[in-house]
C-alpha cells in the first residue's frame, strides 16, 4: 500500500469515527408534555359533576373519567394562545347549540401545537367537555389548525408519542377522531340523555386519522364501528 492510500485510509476511519461519535452525542428529539392547565376552580367542578350526572347518567363525588379512548380534535383556531383562552373560562358563552345542554365551557386533556409541543390543560383523568357521549371515559387530543391549516408533521409526530404514552398508562382500546364519534352510538360506551343532542363535526378529517391509525397499527386497537 502505497503512502497516499494509507493516509486515506487513516482518513477516512477518522472521519467515520468523528460522524458515529457525533450521531452518538447528538441530541434526539424528546418525549416532553408541558403543564399549561387551564383553570380548575369550584365551578368548574362543580359543572362536571353536574355534566356527568345530567348527561352520562353518571352520580360522581368526583368529576374524574376511566379512560378507554381518545378523541382527536382540531381547534379552527391557528393560535394556541387564543385557543388556551377559549378553554380557559370555566362557563361557556354564545354558543346556543352547547349552552343548550350545560353551561360547561368545553375543553380537552391536551394541547398540541403546530410545531408539535404537547400541553397538558387538565390531568388525565379530569374530566373535560368535548365529545357529546363520550365525555366519561375519552381523553382529548386538540390540535391548533383546522380546514384553512392543516395539521402538521409535527402533530401527526406529536399525537403518536402522546398516545403511546396513555396506553401505557390507560386500557385504551379505541383512537377516534371527533368527526367519528356518533359511530358510537350504538355502543355500550354511548352514554348522553337527549336522542337529539348532536353536532356535526369534520375534525381532523380522514386522511389525517388514517395516518395517525397506520402509525398506531402495533397497538392493536379495535377498529371503530362502521354504521350507526
Amino acid at each position: 500500500m502505497n503512502l497516499n492510500l494509507k493516509k486515506y485510509s487513516f482518513n477516512t476511519i477518522c472521519l467515520s469515527f468523528i460522524a458515529l461519535l457525533f450521531s452518538a452525542c447528538s441530541p434526539q428529539a424528546t418525549f416532553r408534555i408541558v403543564e399549561k392547565p387551564i383553570t380548575w376552580n369550584e365551578t368548574r367542578e362543580q359543572l362536571s359533576l353536574q355534566y356527568l350526572r345530567e348527561r352520562h347518567g353518571l352520580d360522581k363525588e368526583q368529576a374524574t373519567i376511566s379512560p378507554q379512548m381518545v378523541v382527536v380534535h382540531w381547534t379552527a383556531i391557528d393560535n394556541i394562545e387564543v385557543t388556551f383562552d377559549v378553554f380557559d373560562s370555566p362557563t361557556l358563552g354564545g354558543r346556543e347549540d352547547l349552552t343548550s345542554a350545560s353551561n360547561l365551557n368545553v375543553s380537552s386533556q391536551f394541547l398540541i401545537d403546530r410545531d408539535g409541543t404537547i400541553f397538558r390543560l387538565l390531568p388525565d383523568t379530569t374530566f373535560a367537555r368535548h365529545t357529546i357521549g363520550l365525555n366519561y371515559c375519552a381523553i382529548g387530543i386538540e390540535n391548533v389548525g383546522g380546514p384553512e391549516a392543516p395539521l402538521t408533521k409535527a402533530q401527526l409526530k406529536a399525537n403518536e408519542n402522546l398516545i403511546r404514552y396513555l396506553r401505557k398508562k390507560y386500557p385504551l382500546e379505541y383512537v377516534i377522531g371527533h368527526h367519528e364519534y356518533q359511530l358510537f352510538q350504538e355502543t355500550e360506551l354511548w352514554k348522553e340523555a337527549d336522542p337529539d343532542y348532536r353536532t356535526i363535526k369534520t375534525d381532523p378529517g380522514d386522511s389525517f386519522m388514517k395516518k395517525l391509525r397506520k402509525n398506531l397499527s402495533d397497538l392493536n386497537l379495535k377498529p371503530i364501528p362502521t354504521t350507526y
